[in-house]
């Protein structure tokens, strides 16, 4: 975030370099209030670029990954998103670090990276039932995977059978 807030105030400085250089060039007939003007549409601008191209600058920060859901969110103090909802949010399958048993083919593991603005990207390791449409988040110390690849002591969640993060993990590898 202290990253975003100097560039957007480098864009800012130089769009009021630029107004400044406009304005020597006129030899001042350009109104002096050009300069904060567009130090503002520079710091504006910018901000609202990065909030735009924040979900497909991760997408290609996080390769091998398939989003399965997003959040898009408008606001009252980002006017613009009423047109373009801004994502701010997402959950993906790491497709690369799926693992399936030799003995439970129907059982695939992968992570699912949580991921929101300004936060760092977390990792949680589920286990998809693909046949009975179901997971087991591996978040409790008391589950076991046992020698033929079977869940001890999982606790199973029903998904729907057209659950996006289902297909996904379970169309891997």
């Amino acid at each position: 975030m202290l990253f975003e807030l100097i560039a957007a105030v480098v864009a800012g400085v130089a769009l009021a370099g630029l107004a400044m250089l406009l304005r020597w060039l006129s030899r001042g007939r350009l109104p002096k209030w050009i300069i904060p003007a567009m130090a503002g549409v520079g710091m504006l601008s910018y901000s609202i670029w990065s909030e735009y191209s924040w979900f497909d600058r991760m997408n290609i920060a996080l390769p091998g990954i398939a989003v399965s859901w997003k959040n898009e969110q408008t606001a009252f103090w980002r006017p613009w998103s009423y047109i373009e909802p801004v994502t701010t949010r997402f959950t993906a399958v790491d497709l690369k670090g799926a693992k399936r048993h030799p003995a439970q083919p129907g059982l695939v593991m992968v992570d699912i990276l949580l991921a929101a603005r300004w936060q760092p990207v977390k990792p949680v390791k589920v286990v998809y039932d693909c046949q009975n449409a179901r997971r087991a988040d591996l978040i409790d110390s008391s589950m076991n995977i046992a020698d033929d690849g079977s869940l001890v002591g999982a606790e199973w969640i029903k998904v729907e059978p057209d659950d996006a993060a289902l297909k996904i993990a379970c169309s891997s590898g």
